[in-house]
């Protein structure tokens, strides 16, 4: 059977993203890995109604292979877009209850997926060694460790995003280090030239972030833009001091996401651990927009950053999954007089909440069908869903 691309691509289906939507993990509190997972109220409710069902045939996706091996680079989005046509039933595929929720529900490469039909249901087990079929059972590896389980999301995408702060006070910027000058009095430079900096207390070697000054960040509807509701530290790339001196230091950029130049500033970098983010619902009644996108481009798609107005304060947390939505324009319908007629609102892809602050979160387009633009609406999966099924039952009447 055909294997189907489970990187960024194969997150398409991505409401998807609820990969383990009601499969993430309560950990003992002895338990590294399992500490980052914490179960809702929904979510174990959820677990005890599907508790060994399995899905219904018709969820299946039409090529979902009965074997599968995992490989190094396949992800959790990938995994479930492969099985289902609804890829946040995962955990009723695997027939999993409330006590192995419970604990980390982690995939490794190597391991054998095993697909099992009957009597009109199917469910997804572990290949044992023996050649039989064994039940996902509860995992204690270290998710930071050599080997460690397969991610929700291609880490190497959000890294930057995660280890420094980058929602901000008005202000905080005020007395951290900058640069002063470049190579050749250059106005922007790139990898691998020299860039002159103040207000270092560094040692050589020591690796600094980059970032643009702060800018306010205001709600879509804010359109005179009189109230922020946060101030946003854009990542430039990062640098490296080659000479510390007590007035201007010398430093080489070593990454580059944009051109930097006099007046960027400097936090010094902290490498951490990259989590395996859980997926799972937002609240249905989420209400948000897209108010800033990564690199300053109009359109975003698939694999960029993009912020939302909305964060813990509206319900987000770490691991949502939230669909992008477009407005339908009003026009005339000259085939009736002119009468004006709203058209039906655009899909235009999903996003992966991945950190949040009270009032914005940063997401990661998993899957992009439409450039999404700022001011672009963002709901909850579930409640588009709904919203398609009270439509089509409108329309039967």
């Amino acid at each position: 059977m055909k294997k189907t691309s489970t990187g960024l691509l194969a997150a398409s289906a991505c409401a998807a993203a609820l990969v383990g939507a009601f499969a993430t993990h309560q950990a003992v509190a002895a338990d590294p890995a399992a500490a980052r997972y914490p179960v809702t109220t929904q979510q174990r409710s959820t677990a005890d109604q599907v508790a060994q069902a399995g899905v219904p045939l018709s969820d299946l996706a039409p090529s979902a292979p009965e074997r599968y091996t995992v490989k190094s680079g396949d992800t959790l989005w990938g995994l479930s877009t492969m099985y289902l046509t609804s890829p946040w039933r995962w955990p009723e595929l695997w027939g999993m209850n409330k006590d192995q929720i419970a604990n980390p529900h982690l995939i490794y490469p190597g391991q054998v997926l095993v697909l099992t039909k009957r009597d009109g249901r199917a469910t997804l087990g572990l290949a044992s060694g023996d050649g039989g079929l064994e039940k996902l059972s509860p995992r204690a590896r270290d998710v930071d460790g050599a080997g460690g389980p397969i991610p929700a999301i291609p880490n190497h995408l959000i890294e930057p995003w995660l280890s420094q702060p980058l929602v901000l006070e008005a202000g905080a910027f005020d007395g951290a280090p900058r640069i002063v000058g470049t190579q050749e009095d250059r106005r922007y430079i790139g990898r691998g030239e020299i860039a002159y900096a103040r207000g270092l207390d560094a040692a050589p070697s020591q690796t600094y972030n980059v970032y643009r000054p702060l800018r306010p960040l205001y709600r879509a509807e804010d359109v005179r833009r009189t109230t922020p509701i946060a101030y946003e530290a854009f990542y430039l790339g990062s640098a490296n001091v080659k000479v510390p001196r007590p007035d201007v230091s010398t430093l080489v950029v070593e990454s580059v996401k944009q051109e930097m130049g006099a007046g960027d500033r400097l936090l010094p970098l902290t490498r951490q651990p990259i989590p395996s983010y859980v997926p799972s619902l937002p609240a249905p009644d989420l209400a948000a927009r897209v108010i800033s996108i990564y690199n300053g481009v109009r359109y975003a798609g698939g694999g960029d950053i993009i912020t939302l107005d909305a964060g813990t304060a509206q319900g987000l947390r770490v691991g949502s999954v939230v669909e992008l939505m477009r407005n339908g324009e009003t026009v005339r319908d000259r085939t009736a007089g002119g009468e004006r007629v709203k058209l039906p609102d655009e899909q235009l892809g999903y996003a992966f909440v991945f950190r949040t602050f009270q009032d914005i979160s940063y997401a990661l387009i998993v899957r992009g069908q439409r450039g999404v633009e700022i001011g672009d609406r963002v709901v909850s999966p579930e409640a588009s869903i709904e919203a398609i099924q009270a439509e089509t039952q409108r329309r039967r009447r």
